[in-house]
């Protein structure tokens, strides 16, 4: 079960950065508002890394909250692409929410002895 929770992490944050350096047209697209996917996203992620690596919380949380600001900045790289405060904003709301739930997680697998 390891395994998979730190490939799907490692999958996600390679989809999660290929969406925000790509060109705007090969964005995917969807019925939710775009700071709600935004949040949403890096959520999963961080929820994600931090259940993969549970001895590395903070460094977790460090990197997927610090990660979220680098990742807009990024989009400097493409041209049709441009980096905001406020959505960095939402991408590191989302990367906390995902660090908590992740932290939560992690308490509830160490208590439950079955879900090793």
């Amino acid at each position: 079960m390891d395994r998979l929770i730190k490939t799907a992490a490692w999958l996600w944050l390679g989809a999660i950065v290929f969406v925000t350096v790509s060109p705007i047209g090969m964005r995917p697209h969807d019925v939710m508002p775009v700071n709600y996917d935004r949040a949403l996203a890096f959520t999963l992620m961080a929820g994600l890394f931090v259940m993969a690596y549970p001895r590395q919380f903070l460094t977790c949380a460090i990197l997927v909250i610090a990660g979220a600001a680098a990742m807009e900045l990024l989009q400097y790289l493409s041209a049709s692409r441009h980096a905001r405060l406020d959505d960095a904003a939402v991408k590191a709301l989302g990367a906390t929410i995902g660090v908590a739930f992740g932290y939560a997680a992690n308490r509830l697998r160490r208590l439950h002895p079955f879900s090793r």
